[in-house]
């Protein structure tokens, strides 16, 4: 019974958090103003921390 109770948090996570980037990319197509949505894990600098300074020259 945990075992099912444990999983079926896990798979709302997921979903939750697919739920979530989807909002994000929503506001950010409907708000060009703030400029593109940067993801994690994605090309580009967004959230690559420091080892990425000086490849985003026209980041800010």
């Amino acid at each position: 019974m945990k075992y099912l109770i444990a999983m079926s948090i896990m798979v709302a996570l997921v979903f939750a958090w697919v739920a979530v980037q989807a909002a994000a990319r929503n506001y950010a197509a409907r708000h060009p103003e703030f400029g593109p949505l940067r993801e994690d894990g994605k090309e580009g600098c967004g959230g690559c921390g420091n080892h990425c300074a000086g490849h985003c020259d026209n980041d800010h």
